[in-house]
Parts: C-alpha cells; structure tokens; sequence
C-alpha cells in the first residue's frame, strides 16, 4: 500500500461515504464488527471498488497463554480472505482465559516466557491468513516490576521470531511515555524501522488520578499535538507508511476525520522534504 493516509470506517459514516466516495486513502475496519453477513458487510465489500481496506482485529488475543480460538481465528481468517485487504493487525495484549473474554486490550509482562506465547500465537494467526500481520504497541499505564525486557525491546523480537510487522501507534507512545515517565522518542529508537508498516493516530483524554494526570487512550477527540510531533519525527526516522487516523469515541461528523487525514499528509510530505534536505 501507498503511504497515504486513511480513516477508520465507522457506521455512522457508511452511508455518506457510499454515496460521496469522498477522497480517502484508504479504509480500516474493525474485524470483530463484520465476522457475520449483514447489510454494512455486503456495503464494505462494494467500497473495496474505490478503496483499499485495513482489517484491525482487537479480539485474537494474541498475549493469551490460552491457544488461539480456533473459532474465532476461522471467522477473522474469512474475512480476510472475502476483503482481501491490503492490510491485518492486531494488538499486543490479551483479552480471553479460561474462554472467557474481557472488553479490554490487557497489558502482559515483557518477558522470556510471553514472548514466547505471543511469538507461538502470532506464528498460527499469520499461518490460518496465509500472510504477514502487523502487530501494534499498546498503551499502558502501569509496568510489571518483573519484565526483563523493554516494550521495543520485545516488539523487536518478536520481529525477529515471528516475521511480523510493526504497527506503531504514535498516540499509545506519547500516553505509555506520559504515564510511565519516559522519553517518547528515546522509545522511538528501541524499533526496529524497517518493520513499521503502518502508523496509527488518534486522540486521548486526560484523567485526573489523585492529583496526578494520567493520560487515556480513548479515540475521542483530534489527534494531539505531542503526537502530531512524535509521528513527524517518526516519518523523518523511518519514512512514510499508509497512516490511519483512529476515532472510536463521540465520533465527529466525516468531514473532521478527513480533516485528520489531510493533516497527515501534510505532515508526511513536510517530514519528507526535511529527511531530503538532511541528505
């Protein structure tokens, strides 16, 4: 896919968008929102004439010490292949135990030991679609004392161990580096580049936490200025990817989004002239 930027495709803009095919460069759908038929489903699929597609799974659970579910690993795998978009990622986090899911993307300790688990679950989901997935940072607001390894330090291996690709969420540093006390773009260098195949942008609200501010990935508002500086220095770092700007939350008219995508774009081309210059 080219490096452009697209907008998360949420229901109450199916309409407008198949009746304007307003310019986009691409479109990102939540596969735990279209694993049955239904009309949005048969109206997704008419858009893939004007449109490349991006699946984000957020239920696979890949950090789970549970194997995969089969049924549900089978139904996103249908999808992908009635879609066949350009595009598949998912979170590095679990949500299921026991076969009891949770509605929530839950942190895991960087370790040895789920490394391992995510690096074996990540082989079977990349197996069952019969292509390389890309597997996006969290945002986290607590750390195990006990992880031996860094959050870069972890994805870079999984890299290594599974053949996956990145997708780095620039809003998740800027909250995970905010919360956690460190230095966005010390966290940056821990990557390994040539991994990054897609960025993601959105927006997060500001908690109050007795006195301490703790920043909240909600996909409820524009896209912050920390991270619209962050993803400048990563484009200047790695080059351009297809960008996705994300908003889940008190969704806005679709002008605003496209808004949003117009700015990245812009961003893209400005940190792209300076990486020339520089060279």
């Amino acid at each position: 896919m080219k490096p452009v930027a697209g907008i998360g495709l949420r229901s109450p803009h199916l309409a407008e968008i198949g009746r304007d095919r307003p310019a986009a460069g691409f479109l990102e759908i939540h596969a735990e929102n279209h694993l049955g038929g239904s009309p949005a489903g048969q109206a997704i699929e008419r858009l893939r004439e004007s449109y490349e597609l991006s699946i984000h799974a957020v239920g696979l659970s890949l950090g789970s010490a549970d194997d995969l579910d089969e049924a549900h690993l089978a139904r996103v795998a249908a999808l992908v292949r009635r879609l066949k978009p350009a595009l598949v990622s998912d979170h590095l986090s679990w949500s299921v135990h026991g076969g009891r899911y949770f509605n929530d993307l839950l942190p895991l300790p960087y370790t040895e030991e789920a490394l391992e688990v995510v690096v074996r679950n990540v082989g079977c989901l990349q197996e069952a679609l019969g292509r390389q997935v890309l597997i996006e940072n969290p945002s986290c607001y607590l750390a195990f004392g006990h992880s031996t390894l860094t959050e870069p330090e972890f994805l870079a291996e999984l890299v290594r161990r599974s053949g996956c690709g990145l997708l780095l969420d620039l809003n998740n540093v800027v909250v995970t580096a905010h919360n956690l006390r460190l230095d966005p773009c010390d966290w940056l260098s821990g990557l390994p580049g040539e991994a990054i195949t897609e960025y993601h942008l959105a927006g997060h609200a500001v908690n109050d936490a007795d006195g301490e501010p703790i920043l909240i990935d909600d996909h409820g508002s524009r896209v912050g200025d920390e991270a619209w500086a962050l993803f400048g220095e990563a484009v200047r770092r790695y080059g351009a990817r297809p960008t996705l700007i994300e908003w889940d939350t008190d969704i806005p008219a679709l002008s605003v989004l496209l808004e949003e995508a117009a700015k990245a774009e812009q961003v893209i081309q400005h940190a792209e002239s300076d990486a020339a210059r520089a060279a």
